[in-house]
């Protein structure tokens, strides 16, 4: 059956869901994204990743800075929509806009609902050690990720998977995922989430990202990788902020934020071996070609 679709989404995560609801022959009537923003060096404006996708697909694209006005609401039910399709959209949707399409509002969620609603789940589910995560397609309220679920996939997180890996596994299985649904819209039944296990992904601050050397060196190794590539871990060199994008464990017994030896750094128990930095306006880099331009003498100390 094919349904007459909004799709609405902004960041990279969206994109293999927009391609999967167009080749699986749905009419992708309208494409929500977030407004271009200024970016790169020049500072000029630039479209989303769905924008640009659905620029590319031949999709009409509407970029609302908001949906709380009667103008806005009008133009959406205007759409005469089967059902809208959200997906890292970025903007509330209200009651009215909810309530348009013929089967609402559906979201692809990356988390095990009702663990990790809200903004980072992705990235709260590797810094928190998480040994496993998934998507869920939810039928979307107006509470905060608290609609009923329609499907769901288990996902494992591996001891070495980073934010990045984890999202794109994520976005390719959670597009599989939302087809399936659309497919059995009519017969799927809503699970609702219930308050047990109820857990918050806030959005990271920057501060946030910071790392405090005093932690124990395994909850560093899955901060680092909850974090990499963005925002990214972070300490201060010498007065320089580096990235830390990717590290790994050791057995070792120092002061929190000393040198062992060039490349590791103690922690508050064991210490991180660092493979992977970033310098400040520099490309990432190996730890080794890191050191070659920026020495780290042992005994020397990391905040």
């Amino acid at each position: 059956m094919a349904l007459r679709v909004a799709f609405m989404g902004s960041p990279e995560f969206a994109v293999p869901a927009l391609d999967a609801v167009v080749t699986a022959g749905h009419e992708v009537v309208a494409v929500y994204a977030q407004p271009p923003r200024p970016a790169g060096r020049g500072k000029k404006d630039r479209p989303t990743p769905v924008h640009a996708r659905a620029g590319a697909l031949g999709l009409p694209v509407r970029t609302p800075v908001k949906l709380r006005d009667a103008e806005a609401q009008a133009a959406f039910a205007a759409l005469d929509l089967d059902v809208a399709v959200v997906a890292a959209y970025g903007l509330i949707l209200p009651r009215p806009i909810l309530d348009a399409p013929r089967f609402g509002c559906l979201n692809i969620h990356p988390s095990l609902l009702p663990r990790w609603r809200g903004a980072a789940p992705i990235q709260r589910a590797v810094m928190a050690g998480d040994d496993e995560t998934g998507v869920c397609i939810m039928q979307m309220e107006e509470g905060l990720d608290t609609g009923p679920v329609l499907s769901r996939e288990t996902m494992p997180i591996d001891s070495r998977d980073t934010y990045m890996d984890m999202h794109d596994r994520l976005a390719t299985r959670g597009a599989a995922l939302l087809v399936e649904a659309l497919a059995g819209l009519e017969t799927l039944m809503p699970q609702p989430q219930g308050e047990d296990g109820v857990v918050y992904a806030a959005k990271i601050d920057k501060a946030e990202a910071r790392i405090a050397w005093t932690r124990p060196a395994a909850e560093l190794d899955a901060h680092v990788r909850g974090l990499s590539p963005s925002p990214g871990a972070w300490c201060e060199m010498r007065g320089e902020r580096v990235k830390v994008l990717l590290a790994e464990p050791i057995a070792a017994n120092a002061a929190p934020g000393t040198v062992i030896e060039p490349g590791t750094v103690a922690c508050g128990s064991g210490a991180l071996r660092l493979l992977r930095v970033q310098r400040a306006g520099k490309p990432a880099m190996d730890i080794t070609d890191f050191l070659r331009g920026f020495p780290m003498e042992s005994g020397e100390t990391v905040d």
